[in-house]
């Protein structure tokens, strides 16, 4: 199976991560300094070593898309062909987007696995407790169940009725059924729904790492010319080729750049997220017409009227579904927003439909976009319409007016509205929706657009705005996201201003300087984006006056320490005012894949604490340090 090829193993860990696919370095770093164990997908229930517990319950979490569906589908796989514990008579999946559908109705644990799986039927109840089963709960984040843990009755009876929130929490507790295993998935948010008491080990699906990148593209494109100019083109946007962590992002870069390198297509090679996205709704619609039939001689294609009706819609029930934090919905949720259950089936590029008709559900379908990013690119087009075409800013909740609204005006309030979000899941939307601002992608869409938007004055106002507020921002997330929105306008002036610094291409060019808020983090993303591979980063060159350079430097600027400087050889952090707080980020280091071979940190206040977690990370086998000071 091709999937074989892709998937990625799991880290053993206990850390909690952000929710977004673009906060992979951000979510890595705040990593604790805990132990973090590469581990393959069949051993998760197997203890660590000197660990006399036996291991019940996993949560493997991960972004969405990441690959925690496959791995589940990996492991049943591995199990059926008698590869991987074999000592496991039973494996049920369940995944939470089907049990939703029976939020309402009643069954014993017997009756409800007999829904699913009705060639089971003829099993007795002594047959689920005298034998290992395994249960596996699939997409946590999906769940529309309260999974009320503290206050659902107490069930012990396999064959006692309830509702199906009341048979999982007492699963999960251990009540029902304590000799079977539990595996359940979630996206990094939801995790926290489960009570750390009911679970044994938390894993982490982090996708692919910097080699498996390549390798999928060398893989999926069977031209290896080919394959190496995308390759080449993704590594030289840091911004694209991060996102690659993502295997669904690498099918939809791939789809873009094969079709626009490979076959001489005219126009500019996308180099942001809204051009790549652009082109992939582009290719969508294109293909769809195709496939039904519309392109083929005597007929015509879809009307550009019909075409962007159907796109709307499915773009208002992007926006809504997005706002709720949904990635799936049901017949009713498509209803709502205009769209015909058959209809839909028409655009099976971009809205996945799945329905298990074995399991006899007459409940409805379930959907869902075929990525998260897909998802909030079809909403900022559907925003960004609505504004244009009919004057109404639906980011208005109460009382969307079709009153004209400056585009300034309508951006800078998206921007605020982002920015007020504390899991960041509207940063992407956010980025995307400036991106279509842009003239330039808003004629790849002129199909769908009535009008063109943007103005020269309106875009000069909101970089103007996004740079206020990263002077103003104390997150190093969202600081990093708003370099993200400017460059999606094309904008790069403020990262200039910090590498008039670097003018000789070298750091050395900071020496004593005195950066600005925004300016220290413009050189953070400098530094993360920056095609040249530094050996050192010698913290005491800058002026250690500026309060940007702190003693909480690797606290509230951690992007540095963690996907920066794994490629440095040498870190000096002399004399810098350093606290226990910051060895949690360099312990972090230590314990990942790095180049350090030389870290300097005499002279500042590590207590006791604080050198503790760096002999934490010291035992690392990652940890190649062969000079400490």
């Amino acid at each position: 199976l091709e999937h074989r090829s892709y998937f990625t193993d799991h880290i053993r860990t206990q850390s909690c991560l952000t929710d977004h696919i673009r906060t992979q370095i951000e979510a890595a770093s705040r990593r604790t300094a805990t132990q973090e164990t590469p581990i393959k997908c069949s051993d998760i229930f197997r203890p660590l070593p000197g660990q006399d517990k036996a291991i019940r319950t996993v949560l493997t979490k991960g972004v969405a898309g990441i690959g925690k569906t496959v791995s589940v589908q990996k492991f049943i796989l591995d199990w059926s062909e008698g590869n991987i514990i074999q000592d496991v008579l039973l494996i049920f999946p369940l995944p939470f987007r089907e049990l939703n559908l029976m939020k309402e109705k009643k069954f014993s644990l017997v009756e409800l696995l007999h829904r699913f799986f009705p060639e089971i039927c003829e099993l007795k109840p002594k047959h689920y407790t005298n034998n290992k089963i395994l249960f596996i709960f699939d997409g946590l984040d999906e769940c529309r169940l309260p999974l009320d843990f503290q206050n659902n009755e107490r069930l012990r009876d396999v064959t006692e009725s309830s509702s199906v929130d009341v048979l999982l929490t007492n699963l999960i507790k251990g009540n029902l059924l304590p000799s079977a295993l539990l595996w359940i998935t979630s996206r990094p948010a939801a995790a926290n729904q489960i009570p750390p008491e009911c679970v044994d080990q938390v894993t982490e699906v982090r996708g692919f790492s910097e080699p498996q990148k390549e390798e999928y593209f060398r893989k999926r494109i069977s031209d290896q010319s080919l394959a190496n100019r995308i390759i080449t083109h993704m590594k030289s946007s840091k911004s694209l080729y991060i996102m690659c962590h993502i295997p669904v992002f690498c099918w939809i870069a791939a789809t873009v750049l094969e079709r626009m390198l490979g076959e001489a297509e005219s126009g500019e090679i996308p180099k942001t997220l809204t051009q790549v996205f652009t082109h992939f709704l582009i290719f969508q619609l294109r293909h769809k017409d195709q496939k039904y039939g519309r392109s083929m001689k005597g007929q015509k294609r879809s009307h550009p009227h019909h075409m962007r009706k159907n796109v709307l819609a499915l773009g208002k029930l992007a926006f809504q579904q997005l706002e709720k934090g949904n990635l799936i919905f049901y017949e009713e949720d498509l209803r709502n927003c205009g769209i015909g259950v058959r209809e839909i089936s028409v655009y099976s590029g971009r809205c996945t439909q799945i329905f298990r008709e074995e399991f006899e559900l007459q409940l409805g379908k379930v959907f869902s976009f075929v990525h998260l990013s897909v998802q909030e690119f079809l909403a900022a087009v559907y925003v960004f319409i609505s504004l244009i075409s009919t004057n109404t800013n639906v980011l208005q909740q109460q009382h969307p007016e079709m009153v004209k609204t400056p585009m300034s005006v309508f951006l800078n309030s998206a921007v605020d509205k982002a920015l007020q979000s504390q899991n960041g899941h509207l940063d992407l939307f956010l980025r995307f929706l400036l991106g279509l601002s842009l003239e330039s992608n808003q004629t790849l869409l002129r199909d769908l657009l009535t009008q063109t938007g943007s103005s020269s004055p309106s875009k000069e106002e909101t970089v103007k705005y996004i740079k206020e507020k990263i002077s103003d921002s104390s997150s190093t997330e969202k600081s990093i996201n708003l370099f993200h929105c400017l460059n999606e306008l094309n904008d790069h002036s403020l990262v200039q201003e910090v590498q008039t610094y670097l003018s000789r291409g070298s750091i050395s060019g900071l020496h004593g300087a005195r950066l600005s808020p925004a300016q220290w983090s413009a050189l953070v993303f400098v530094l993360l984006n920056s095609e040249e591979e530094l050996d050192e980063f010698d913290l005491r060159k800058y002026d250690p006056s500026e309060e940007c350079l702190s003693s909480d430097l690797l606290i509230h600027h951690p992007l540095i320490e963690l996907h920066y400087l794994l490629y440095l050889l040498f870190y000096r952090l002399s004399g810098c005012g350093l606290t226990e707080e910051s060895c949690k980020s360099l312990t972090s280091v230590l314990q990942t894949e790095n180049s350090l071979r030389e870290l300097e940190m005499n002279n500042n206040d590590l207590h006791n604490s604080g050198v503790e977690q760096l002999c934490a990370g010291l035992k690392s086998s990652h940890c190649k340090l062969e000079i400490l000071r």
